[in-house]
């Protein structure tokens, strides 16, 4: 199955939010690398949709129903997981509105989703990727990371925060073979919105238009892969040029 430059053969990697949008997409092109992909997601139809895409393309797949923002289905996903050589964090919470009207429990949601999650993930992932003296970490991001946006404080917030553990995790686990990068895509057409309200932002991007889950997904490869082999602490944008401009 694996005709690409990026050979993943043998290794295996859990995608969390692996049941649509970028995480799906990560999933299926992971398994085409060669891997053996642990799909994360809340639901379990479109688990199974995704798990049996790969598996009726001749790649492996297991899907873990789980929720990231609840700590012991982490614990779960790392004790069933078994190891683990690619880890991407992509499960991802979008709350958006006026600082002045976001409630208490959108703002914990947010960070237990976005922050807290990813951090026990690699908690619980990493440290056995270092006695092996190998491993990628990938987190995805978001260009709300970096750029000010209305409606975007605490989400954007929980990016940063995503962005900062990126670089901090790079210096704590890169002495021991295991390398942690970052992606922050733009507007990406996904289930967070309709083609519509996504299509709106493409004047402000640019290469004037939204991007594909699927373009995403060649970045986050590239860096789980040994091309990216001495790739770490950094964030990539896949923003259409936003950011630049």
């Amino acid at each position: 199955m694996n005709s690409l430059l990026e050979d993943l053969s043998g290794q295996t990697a859990l995608v969390t939010g692996a049941t649509s949008g970028i995480g799906e997409a990560v999933a299926l092109r992971l398994a085409a690398a060669g891997a053996t992909v642990v799909a994360v997601g809340r639901d379990a139809a479109r688990g199974e949709r995704v798990t049996a895409a790969i598996e009726s393309a001749g790649g492996r797949a297991d899907f873990v129903g789980a929720d990231v923002s609840d700590l012991e289905d982490v614990r779960r996903v790392v004790d069933t997981a078994g190891p683990v050589d690619v880890l991407v964090n992509c499960a991802g919470l979008a709350v958006w509105g006026p600082t002045t009207g976001l409630a208490v429990a959108d703002f914990d949601a947010l960070f237990a989703t976005n922050v807290r999650g990813p951090f026990y993930l690699v908690a619980g992932l990493a440290p056995a990727m270092a006695e092996r003296g190998h491993g990628s970490i990938v987190n995805i991001g978001s260009m709300a990371g970096s750029v000010g946006l209305p409606g975007s404080a605490a989400y954007g917030a929980t990016k940063a925060a995503l962005e900062s553990m990126t670089r901090a995790w790079a210096t704590e686990y890169g002495p021991y073979g295991v390398r942690v990068n970052s992606v922050a895509p733009g507007p990406t057409y996904s289930r967070a919105g309709t083609r519509e309200e996504l299509d709106s932002y493409a004047p402000a991007i640019p290469l004037n238009r939204v991007a594909d889950p699927s373009e995403i997904a060649e970045l986050v490869v590239f860096l789980a892969s040994s091309r990216a082999s001495y790739a770490t602490g950094g964030t990539f944008p896949v923003d259409g040029g936003r950011t630049a401009a």
